[in-house]
């Protein structure tokens, strides 16, 4: 229970965001680059946190067909609920609203073996792409990394949220 209190402490302190993302060799989507953007907080009545996040994301000149410089910045907007939980943090996206929110996965505390401090309980799946998270506790903040694999997908994205 401290981890959850900890963790939902750190969640009402960000602001920022940075991320990289790397598309492994069993990808079809070539999504490797790098974004920055900013954390509106929302702290619900029902103890839950909202993070609204805009920003920017910038696409590796590799990651293009053409193989010349890189295209513009694209913006990039997510809304995530974060619900704490006496065992857990259920995380929800809601980019479409609060009424199609999807549910993610829960974060639990990990085990000592691990190198995280939270990991999701079991995948989000999503079609046939597995959907995992590990969550770690930063000096201000926390680093959240995800893992995307699929028929189509082999994706690691790491977010530094500060």
């Amino acid at each position: 229970m401290a981890r959850i209190v900890q963790l939902k402490t750190r969640l009402s302190s960000i602001s920022s965001l940075t991320f990289r993302s790397r598309s492994g060799t069993g990808s079809n989507c070539g999504w490797s680059g790098e974004g920055q953007g900013y954390v509106i907080v929302g702290c619900h009545p029902d103890g839950s946190v909202t993070f609204t996040e805009a920003g920017h994301f910038q696409l590796d000149s590799r990651s293009t067909d053409s193989g010349t410089a890189s295209p513009p910045p694209l913006p990039f907007q997510n809304v995530f609920r974060w619900r704490p939980e006496h065992d857990r943090i259920a995380l929800s996206h809601e980019r479409r609203g609060i009424d199609a929110a999807v549910w993610l996965f829960d974060l639990v505390v990990a085990d000592h073996e691990q190198s995280c401090d939270f990991v999701s309980r079991k995948a989000h799946l999503c079609g046939k792409d597995r959907y995992q998270a590990c969550l770690t506790f930063m000096d201000q903040g926390f680093d959240l990394e995800w893992r995307i694999q699929g028929p189509r997908k082999d994706e690691h994205l790491h977010y530094r949220y500060r």
